[in-house]
């Protein structure tokens, strides 16, 4: 003998879509509005500059098309080779500031007497403008008053004009924009420290860990995101180098101190014409530079994570 089936007295789910799946799209809608903003002034600039490159465009009138022209034109400008070095010169010299800044972090994560006030001495370059640390730095240079010059006068030295001199110039320019970056290092390394796990840095210390093997094996390790994003930021700053240039020495002597950032702002937008296809093309160049370094650390950081 078999039984009726019993009828089904629980109603259907009466929750709407949002209720069910709440969890899973209420995080996408507070990263929509930074998600929509970071598409709409940084990804598709990207792309409006690549397809501004294939043009010659003054800026105001009709674009005609000339496809890879200005690239080519690019290869047979000695301009251009001029700010190429010197951008891969201030890479590699920027570069400084990521061990400048932890040893400066190193230094300030003490307790002892007075750490605040060289704290904020050490902090003061990071909030200050880059054109003020410009003049800073023209005055600081300067072969007749510049306290440069009067030091190494003490030695027996001549006055050495850096700011005019082909040989020293953009090496003079990187020292003036690595006091603020080694600032901004110290500052991530700091914040990094603090996140430093005390109980590996006892069990170091048990294993008879001090100096330098302490810091290599122990603190190093703890400290990768910190120099990800202190080497993002200094690879960045290193290729955007313009306010410095343009306030120092105005890509001068003889466009000798000129980098990428400079030599696209002058093609673009000074005396040359208006040239906003030609600008376009060199900030195409600049981007790609700066993305083969960044993705070259990424995966040597992605490595070096499963290696270990």
């Amino acid at each position: 003998m078999t039984t009726a089936a019993l009828p089904d007295t629980h109603p259907p789910n009466p929750k709407s879509y949002w209720k069910r799946n709440q969890q899973r799209l209420a995080p996408w809608l507070f990263l929509a509005p930074g998600i929509a903003m970071f598409v709409l002034y940084v990804i598709a600039p990207i792309f409006q500059s690549i397809s501004i490159s294939f043009y010659a465009w003054d800026g105001l009138g009709e674009a005609e098309y000339i496809g890879i022209a200005n690239y080519v034109e690019l290869m047979d400008d000695e301009d251009f080779y001029t700010s190429l070095k010197n951008n891969v010169i201030w890479l590699v010299l920027y570069m400084l500031a990521l061990p400048a800044g932890l040893f400066v972090a190193l230094f300030l994560n003490q307790t002892v007497r007075g750490i605040r006030i060289y704290k904020s001495l050490f902090f003061f370059p990071f909030v200050i403008s880059q054109v003020v640390v410009g003049l800073v730095f023209s005055w600081f240079y300067d072969p007749s008053f510049g306290l440069f010059n009067i030091v190494t006068g003490w030695f027996g030295a001549d006055p050495i004009a850096i700011l005019a001199d082909e040989r020293y110039v953009t090496y003079g320019i990187i020292a003036a924009g690595l006091w603020p970056q080694t600032a901004y290092c110290m500052i991530l390394y700091l914040t990094g420290l603090n996140a430093v796990d005390p109980e590996q840095i006892e069990a170091a210390r048990l294993d008879n860990a001090k100096g330098f093997k302490m810091l290599w094996y122990v603190v190093l390790p703890q400290l990768k995101p910190a120099t990800f994003i202190a080497v993002v930021v200094t690879v960045i700053g290193a290729l955007r180098s313009f306010d410095l240039i343009s306030i120092m020495t105005d890509g001068g002597p003889y466009g000798t101190s000129s980098v990428l950032a400079f030599y696209m702002y002058e093609q673009a937008f000074s005396e040359y014409g208006f040239r906003m296809g030609y600008g376009a093309a060199i900030a195409v160049v600049l981007f790609a530079i700066m993305m083969i370094y960044i993705a070259f650390f990424l995966w040597k950081m992605y490595r070096d994570e499963r290696g270990g």
